[in-house]
């Protein structure tokens, strides 16, 4: 973990977007205390009002109030079950947003894409990437697989789409991956990076903070030693995704990710075809989907290979406790099979 300046700047420590809150704010600030949230650790203050902050997904909300406690306030943008790529804010989450002190940014699609509207809505809103400082993998978009004298191959889709979609695949700062908050490495640097805001925002607060952080990272470490024991019986490393959320989960224990979904898009026929060709060489049984995305793909090869489809969540609430079952299962089922598909 880097200690230092992890949060995003321009000329400061914290990006301040815009000037004060009458520089052509759109939604009005609401006025009087802010509303309660989650308290992980005491605070004999009763006068005091709460750091109320943003944050994209639910693991980001679990990071923040696992430091924060109950000093700290947390909404969160994308719902359990929504989709962090395509994901669109309703009119209340913008309001809401007009009482925010800051905003914790992660990375994901709809950033970006709605960054402008959430900066008007509280022009003087703190933005803080929880990114920064992290070393972030290019997000993968080709098939891999072996020809019959079992050499690896990576095969480039790119040609079957428009210049557009060609452009997703050749990498670059669109296509970077974003799901940072599935490697238990990862996530002890942007806690780093929520604790710094955090005491810029509550500078009171910065005992309570650091003591949260303390337990944060001993039950990140603590996990990361499950994972490892869990997975130390492993013999085939590698697992197969149709969507590529767990490349960051992959390259923290020593696996290999081979992703299946072409610039976002589901296999073709013939891409499925081949698939389900591959999963019974292989002698797959288990097909594992996200709950967010579609699992027609994943259910068709089932099907046709007489196997199952088990869900993987990357988006679950309680973070510690899905990385624990997450690995559970990836364990095993790799430890059953020869080869692994997950959705």
């Amino acid at each position: 973990m880097e200690n230092g300046k992890t949060i995003a700047s321009s000329g400061g420590d914290i990006a301040v977007v815009g000037g004060d809150a009458s520089g052509g704010v759109s939604l009005d600030r609401p006025h009087g205390p802010h509303t309660e949230g989650t308290a992980s650790m005491p605070d004999t203050s009763t006068s005091r009002e709460k750091v109320q902050v943003t944050v994209s997904i639910p693991p980001q909300k679990y990071f923040v109030e696992r430091i924060g406690g109950d000093r700290v306030t947390v909404n969160v943008m994308v719902e359990p079950g929504g989709k962090p790529h395509t994901y669109e804010p309703k009119p209340q989450q913008l309001k809401m947003l007009a009482a925010s002190q800051a905003y914790f940014r992660t990375g994901v699609e709809f950033e970006s894409a709605w960054m402008d509207r959430i900066k008007a809505a509280n022009r003087s809103l703190q933005v803080v990437d929880t990114a920064e400082g992290v070393e972030l993998l290019p997000m993968v978009a080709h098939h891999h697989h072996e020809d019959e004298a079992g050499e690896h191959h990576h095969e480039d889709e790119a040609g079957e789409h428009d210049e557009g979609e060609k452009a997703e695949t050749d990498g670059g700062p669109e296509t970077t991956d974003p799901h940072i908050w599935l490697s238990p490495p990862l996530v002890k640097q942007q806690a780093q990076t929520v604790y710094e805001a955090l005491v810029k925002l509550d500078p009171n607060g910065e005992q309570v903070y650091k003591a949260n952080l303390d337990k944060f990272i001993a039950d990140i470490d603590a996990l990361d030693r499950d994972i490892r024991s869990t997975l130390a019986g492993v013999k085939n490393r590698k697992f197969m995704v149709f969507h590529p959320s767990w490349a960051y989960f992959a390259k923290a224990y020593n696996l290999e990710m081979i992703p299946i979904e072409v610039g976002g898009t589901e296999p073709s026929a013939a891409e499925l075809g081949q698939l389900i060709e591959v999963a019974k060489k292989e002698g797959i049984k288990v097909i594992f989907a996200q709950p967010e995305f579609s699992t027609k793909s994943a259910e068709t090869i089932a099907k046709a290979i007489g196997g199952e489809v088990i869900l993987l969540d990357t988006l679950a609430p309680n973070w510690l406790e899905n990385m624990r079952q997450v690995t559970d299962k990836l364990a095993r089922v790799m430890s059953a099979v020869s080869f692994v598909v997950i959705g």
